[in-house]
């Protein structure tokens, strides 16, 4: 108890985490052998560079089949994208797919559509929990807050900020130079957070020039409740 309430304490003193204003998280479901993404990766690279939006690019693998293997994709990021078909109601996933702060979705495609739940989101009021980097960026600690029913979970997340071009030599896609931005290259899940000040030990990354950000979401695909982005 007695350590719990000094890491209240500490976090309570630290006005610069809890003023500064919670990006809209835009995460998008793409293939480079889906023959329909090429367009929503072009959309979500220039959305990357607007003010108070963080955009993840999650390539998923269950398109290589039809004869290019993404030179990106892991199987658990198609794993988070099926979570949220069953918090979302969805019937299958599918690319390419946007979710917004892991409660709205949308095709890649309705750029209209998705410019329009962005600023929407972006004015949705969040109350969220005080978060900090410890010790060079090797721990996290989350502090306390109000919780869903169902818990949390903390994320570590890492991508490369490059814009970074493709070129596809098989599959529905050959011949075609795709351009993606901010693709996720590390995902782990750190732990359960319920409310209650706690520290996560954060594992040293696996490549230079990754950027670093801890995401608090509510459990099996919901809603972001508040993220962490470490500086350069």
């Amino acid at each position: 108890m007695r350590t719990a309430a000094l890491f209240s304490l500490i976090l309570a003193a630290l006005p610069c985490a809890a003023a500064a204003k919670t990006p809209v998280v835009v995460e998008l479901y793409t293939a480079q052998g889906c023959g329909s993404c090429g367009p929503a990766d072009a959309y979500v690279a220039k959305l990357a560079e607007r003010p108070g939006v963080l955009v993840l690019t999650f390539p998923v693998d269950y398109w290589d089949y039809l004869g290019w293997t993404d030179t990106f994709a892991k199987p658990e990021f198609a794993d988070r994208q099926k979570a949220y078909v069953a918090k979302l109601s969805l019937r299958e996933p599918y690319t390419p797919q946007v979710v917004i702060d892991g409660r709205l979705q949308a095709t890649g495609l309705r750029t209209e559509h998705i410019d329009k739940l962005v600023k929407e989101a972006a004015k949705t009021p969040l109350d969220p929990p005080d978060m900090k980097f410890i010790a060079g960026g090797k721990r996290v600690d989350v502090g306390s807050g109000r919780a869903p029913q169902g818990g949390a979970d903390v994320w570590l997340i890492r991508y490369d900020p490059r814009e970074q071009d493709v070129a596809v030599k098989s599959g529905d896609n050959r011949g075609q130079t795709l351009v993606q931005k901010n693709v996720v290259r590390e995902m782990a899940r750190l732990g359960a957070w319920k409310g209650r000040p706690r520290a996560y030990k954060l594992p040293a990354a696996s490549e230079d020039g990754l950027k670093t950000v801890v995401v608090v979401q509510q459990a099996h695909g919901g809603r972001i409740l508040g993220l962490l982005q470490q500086k350069d």
